[in-house]
C-alpha cells in the first residue's frame, strides 16, 4: 500500500520506472495535470469519489481529510496499482498519483486511467 503523510500536501514521488504518473512530478515522463475544481472542497471530494468509483475494479482503501487512497486491480492478472489524491483547496486543484506496484512499464495504463477519472470528474460539474 502507498505510504502517505496525510498532513502534508505532497504525494510520494514516482520511481524512475515509466509505470507512474503524478501531478507533482517535475519530469515530463511522469507529469500529469492535477484535477481543477471550483466550489467547495467538500463538493469536489464528493465528485472525485463518484468519478473514481465509475472506474472498474477500484477500491477506496483510505480517506482522511483531503486525502483519498485507492487500489486498482487489473482484470486478468489481478496486479495492484496505487491511486492517490490530495486536495489543495488554496490552489483549487486535486493532485493525483497513479502507479503500478510491480513491473517496469504499464503501457500507459496509469495515465489513461487518470484521464478517464478527470473526464468523469469534469462531467459532474
Amino acid at each position: 500500500m502507498l505510504a502517505m503523510n496525510t498532513s502534508s500536501a505532497e504525494l510520494p514521488a514516482c520511481p524512475d520506472s515509466p509505470n507512474c504518473v503524478s501531478s507533482q512530478a517535475t519530469d515530463e515522463r511522469h507529469r500529469i495535470d492535477p484535477l481543477a475544481f471550483s466550489g467547495s472542497p467538500g463538493e469536489a471530494l464528493a465528485r472525485l469519489k463518484q468519478a473514481v468509483l465509475s472506474e472498474p475494479r477500484i477500491t477506496i482503501v483510505a480517506e482522511e481529510g483531503d486525502y483519498l487512497q485507492c487500489e486498482v486491480r487489473s482484470l486478468i492478472f489481478r496486479f495492484v496499482d496505487d491511486l492517490a489524491f490530495q486536495l489543495d483547496a488554496a490552489q483549487g486543484v486535486i493532485h493525483v498519483r497513479s502507479a503500478s506496484r510491480t513491473g517496469h512499464s504499464d503501457f500507459g495504463v496509469n495515465r489513461r486511467r487518470v484521464e478517464r477519472i478527470r473526464q468523469a470528474f469534469s462531467l459532474q460539474q
